[in-house]
C-alpha cells in the first residue's frame, strides 16, 4: 500500500512548555480540540500511553485506539493507531513543539497514513479529514495557548448528585432515552435523537430557561452500559461558552444508586461580553452557567429518581 504524508504547522505566542502541556494532557483534549469528543486513557506508563479516541470527522463520529510516546524534554509526542477504522489501514504521526522566539513557539503536526486497498476515494477522504481536523486543532491549540493564565479563570468543573433507591441500569436507561425527555422533563421542549452503532448518539435539544427563553444545543453522546456511564460533548453551545462536556455516572451499592452529573465548561470571553454586557466578568458568567446547568441536571436526576422509585419502566 502507498504511504501518504501530511504536515501542518502554526506559530503560537505562548511558552513552548505551556503548549506542550496542552498536547500532553489528553483529559483536556475535548476542551482544546474541537473535533475531539472523548478520550479514554486505557494505559499510562509514563512516557507510553494507550488511548481510545472518539472524534468528529467528515460529518460522522469515528473512534480508534492509539499508542503515544511522550518525550517532554524534546517536546515531542509520537502516535500510532493500533486499531484503525475503515477506510484507514494505518495512521501514525507526531506533534513537535519548538521555541520560535522569546514567549513563542512553532508547532508541527505530521501524519503518515495508508488507505485500505489504496482506494483513491479513500485516500482523498482521509487526506481531507486530516487537513480539516489538523487545521482546526492547531487553531484551537493556538487560542488555548495564547490565553495563558487567563484560561484557568475561564475553565471549571462541578457536579451534582442524587441518591436513588433502585437499579443503576434503570436510571442509566432513563438518561439514555433522551428521546422521551420532552414527555418526562419540564425544561425540555423538543428533542431530535439519532443513534448509531457503538452507543453513539447525536442529540439536538430545545431547553426552556427559567425566564421562558428557549435555547437549542447539539451534542454527541457516548453511552457505555457496562460502566453505567454516558459522556457527551456539546457541539452547538450557548453564547457564553467555548466548550462544554459532561458525564452521567450511576453507581450501584446494594439497593441504592449514587447518581451524579458532571460538567466541565470553558467560557468564551467575547461571548460573555456579547451575552451579559461589556462590564460582565468571568466570575459572573461562571455563576450563571453553574446555576443553569446544575438546575437542569438536578431536575433530570430528581425526575429519574421519582420515575425509578415509582416503578417506571
Amino acid at each position: 500500500m502507498a504511504i501518504h504524508d501530511t504536515k501542518h504547522e502554526v506559530r503560537i505566542d505562548a511558552e513552548p512548555d505551556t503548549v506542550f502541556g496542552l498536547i500532553q494532557d489528553v483529559s483536556g483534549w475535548p476542551h482544546v480540540f474541537g473535533p475531539t469528543v472523548h478520550v479514554d486513557l486505557l494505559l499510562d506508563e509514563g512516557d507510553s500511553q494507550l488511548l481510545r479516541i472518539w472524534a468528529t470527522a467528515q460529518g460522522g463520529v469515528h473512534d480508534w485506539t492509539s499508542r503515544r510516546t511522550l518525550d517532554p524534554e524534546a517536546r515531542r509526542v509520537s502516535f500510532q493507531q493500533i486499531v484503525s477504522k475503515p477506510p484507514v489501514a494505518s495512521m501514525s504521526g507526531e506533534w513537535i513543539v519548538a521555541p520560535a522566539a522569546p514567549g513563542a513557539c512553532h508547532v508541527v503536526l505530521t501524519h503518515r497514513f495508508e488507505a485500505i486497498a489504496d482506494d483513491p476515494g479513500a485516500v482523498a477522504w482521509i487526506d481531507e479529514a486530516i487537513d480539516r481536523n489538523s487545521t482546526v486543532e492547531l487553531g484551537a491549540l493556538k487560542r488555548a495557548g495564547e490565553l495563558g493564565a487567563g484560561r484557568g479563570e475561564l475553565h471549571f468543573s462541578f457536579n451534582d448528585a442524587e441518591v436513588i433507591e433502585g437499579s443503576a441500569a434503570a436510571v442509566f436507561e432513563f438518561v439514555r432515552r433522551a428521546d422521551l425527555w420532552p414527555q418526562r422533563l419540564p425544561h425540555v421542549a423538543h428533542v431530535e435523537l439519532e443513534e448509531e452503532a457503538g452507543g453513539v448518539q447525536r442529540l439536538t435539544m430545545d431547553t426552556v430557561a427559567p425566564d421562558g427563553t428557549t435555547h437549542t444545543t447539539t451534542s454527541v453522546r457516548l453511552c457505555f452500559p457496562d460502566r453505567r456511564t454516558i459522556v457527551y460533548k456539546q457541539l452547538r453551545l450557548a453564547e457564553v461558552m467555548a466548550g462544554h462536556t459532561g458525564r452521567w455516572q450511576f453507581e450501584q451499592d446494594g439497593a441504592t444508586v449514587f447518581a451524579r452529573s458532571w460538567h466541565t465548561v470553558t467560557l468564551d470571553p467575547d461571548g460573555i461580553r456579547a451575552a451579559l454586557g461589556p462590564e460582565a466578568t468571568a466570575a459572573e458568567a461562571r455563576a450563571r452557567v453553574r446555576h443553569a446547568l446544575g438546575t437542569n441536571s438536578l431536575t433530570t436526576l430528581r425526575t429519574a429518581k421519582a420515575f425509578v422509585e415509582g416503578g417506571g419502566c
